[in-house]
């Protein structure tokens, strides 16, 4: 009799965290093997068809297999850990500014008495959260790398609804006065068409009010600049320059007020009169085929007009 499994909750593993999916994991043996065998033939052949100009073909053989092998397996290296390296360089700017303040964290507490530790400490993390313009750069920056991340969850979350794709490599970004920039390289699966669509969700995943796409440039339609604004900066009332220009001793111009007409009548218009020009009227017949009678009286007014 077979022990059945533990239940887990929502059907996954609690105990661990996937850093590369399986899919991926499978995709890059793969590309590896393959990236292996061809970079190893190729650059074996190559090496051999030139050393076999100046030694013998057979020795050249021998000196193609030990130039092919271990290039492609420098090949193969690099594209079997082409997740952990892409992982990598979405945590760069995390990695770097951890590694940079724990040295520094470590070198101060090594050479210095902890009094001068915490004050100095105090004064690098008080003195830019005091004076407004430094506290606003160091938000700035810091939304420039939530925003990176949040991107990522983006592009990972319509892959899955495309059923198909790959992850952009999202390269930098930027603070902008009304946001971020962020530079991507789109690979194939995603398309400028499929992100214009879903640009709503795109900043509510980035928790701003709106975001823009457009091409980053013109004969690559994979390199793409995202806009993501969180607030409008033109609201400010800004004064007309004009005034400064006006001499203040220019006397001022007394103009008179134009009379408005509060209320208008028809006879008051002085409207040309237009006479239309005298129309001939043909006589109407009646039922039977006969032309009605014409009226003696010279103002008489004409019935078959109204039938």
């Amino acid at each position: 009799m077979s022990k059945s499994s533990p239940r887990r909750p929502f059907g996954r593993n609690t105990g661990t965290v996937t850093v590369i999916e399986a899919k991926i994991h499978r995709s890059s043996a793969r590309n590896a093997r393959l990236a292996f065998i061809l970079t190893a033939v190729i650059v074996g052949l190559l090496s051999a068809v030139v050393a076999a100009s100046y030694i013998h073909p057979i020795l050249a053989v021998f000196v193609g297999a030990l130039i092919g092998v271990p290039t492609g397996g420098l090949v193969w290296v690099l594209v079997r850990i082409w997740p952990v390296l892409r992982l990598l360089w979405w945590w760069t700017p995390e990695i770097g500014l951890t590694t940079l303040l724990g040295s520094g964290w470590v070198q101060l507490a090594n050479h210095t008495p902890t009094l001068v530790t915490l004050l100095v400490v105090a004064l690098v993390v008080g003195v830019p959260a005091a004076i407004p313009a430094s506290r606003r750069q160091v938000i700035a920056w810091t939304w420039c790398l939530v925003v990176r991340h949040r991107l990522r969850v983006c592009f990972a979350q319509f892959i899955i609804a495309n059923q198909s794709g790959s992850l952009p490599l999202i390269l930098w970004a930027r603070p902008t006065p009304v946001g971020e920039r962020v530079w991507v390289y789109l690979r194939p699966g995603l398309s400028m068409a499929d992100l214009e669509g879903r640009l709503d969700r795109i900043a509510v995943a980035c928790h701003a009010a709106t975001a823009l796409i457009e091409r980053a440039s013109d004969g690559n339609a994979a390199y793409l600049r995202f806009d993501i604004k969180r607030r409008e900066v033109l609201t400010a009332q800004v004064n007309s320059p004009l005034v400064d220009v006006i001499h203040p001793d220019t006397p001022t111009a007394d103009r008179p007020m134009p009379v408005i007409p509060t209320a208008l009548d028809l006879p008051d218009v002085d409207a040309p009169t237009i006479t239309l020009p005298a129309q001939t009227k043909k006589p109407a017949t009646t039922a039977n085929g006969s032309k009605p009678a014409a009226s003696s009286a010279p103002d008489a007014e004409d019935v078959s007009d109204w039938i």
